[in-house]
């Protein structure tokens, strides 16, 4: 604090209070206008990448509140949103995480991730429990049902992740279009028998593909397998192969890249070679998914995208603007990365 006569300068041991940052200043640090700044923060999808990445690092170098978070103090918000995944040491979440943590602390709002180990109790156990804790949910891949989804939605504001429903505002990954492009890709390599290797029964992500596949199949006059439900775990990858091998299939479609991957080990060991004898197309590219031997042909994603979206699509509905209706569908591209684990049907 400054005093009378003091020349401008503070009495020793006095203090000398901070001004808070602001938007005007995260602006003039990234070298951008204020309104881009007010976007970038709010509807990310609305600004190209490296303004965006620019203006959340000048907020976090400056330490900025947004608005949002100041009035949250006095409205009995916590500005904390809670994000859910069925299991956290799966490499898919991990991209998500990153894009929902991202998106949330340049809004000024606290992450509290949850790991529901594919459980739909415990998922819907921790959405009980968390409702005075956090101001909204992020679920990603919810195993919940329909009716269960629009009783939560109906209390707190969510958002899901690649879990369509008529009662929440919803990120898809159009992996079913991919798995399109896969079979195309199978059939033109002289591939006539395929097999769809299953995860969750609860996964609508995994029954959107099934049913993709199956039709599409049908179209091409290819022999269709199914075999599963498996847990989508390398530690799965055993039985889903000795499975696989047993239908005579010469290609396999699956649910997940650690599933693929623990097959891919398992078909090793069996002295079954891949692609020569069998070929395998995993989905979600995990980083790892070109390491292992063979590299994987697998569905590919903007996953951190689409956590990123998840987090505007909710910012929406917890700072509405008037006049302004929310945002109910996103559906993020997909596309097949061929690698070595994909090759031409055996005579």
């Amino acid at each position: 604090m400054v005093t009378p006569g003091s020349g401008g300068e503070p009495r020793e041991g006095s203090a000398v209070p901070e001004r808070m940052p602001t938007i005007r200043d995260v602006a003039l640090l990234a070298g951008v206008a204020t309104s881009t700044v007010s976007r970038a923060l709010s509807k990310p999808e609305r600004v190209n990448r490296h303004t965006r990445e620019r203006i959340e690092a000048a907020a976090a170098q400056l330490n900025y509140v947004p608005s949002s978070q100041a009035q949250g103090l006095s409205s009995g918000r916590t500005n904390a949103v809670a994000v859910l995944v069925p299991d956290i040491t799966n490499p898919f979440y991990f991209d998500i995480i990153r894009g929902t943590q991202h998106q949330l602390k340049a809004a000024g709002y606290t992450q509290l991730l949850v790991d529901t180990e594919e459980s739909s109790e415990m998922e819907l156990e921790a959405l009980h429990k968390m409702r005075r804790s956090a101001d909204g949910f992020i679920l990603a891949a919810s195993r919940l049902t329909d009716t269960q989804l629009a009783e939560v939605s109906g209390i707190q504001p969510v958002v899901t992740i690649n879990r369509a429903s008529a009662s929440t505002p919803t990120v898809v990954i159009d992996t079913p279009s991919a798995v399109v492009q896969a079979l195309e890709h199978l059939a033109s390599l002289g591939h006539h028998r395929v097999c769809y290797v299953s995860g969750p029964p609860t996964s609508w992500s995994n029954r959107a593909r099934w049913n993709v596949f199956e039709e599409e199949s049908s179209k091409r006059g290819l022999e269709v397998h199914h075999i599963g439900p498996f847990t989508p775990k390398t530690t799965s990858g055993a039985a889903a192969a000795d499975a696989a091998a047993r239908t005579g299939a010469t290609a396999c479609i699956v649910f997940n890249d650690l599933l693929a991957i623990g097959m891919l080990q398992r078909l090793r060991e069996r002295g079954i070679r891949v692609p020569e004898d069998m070929s395998i197309v995993g989905s979600d590219d995990i980083f790892g998914a070109d390491f292992c031997n063979p590299p994987l042909t697998t569905i590919a994603s903007p996953i951190e995208q689409a956590g990123r979206v998840a987090v505007s699509m909710l910012l929406s509905q917890l700072n509405p603007v008037p006049g302004r209706s929310s945002r109910q569908l996103a559906v993020m591209p997909t596309h097949l990365t061929i690698r070595a684990s994909t090759g031409p049907a055996p005579a």
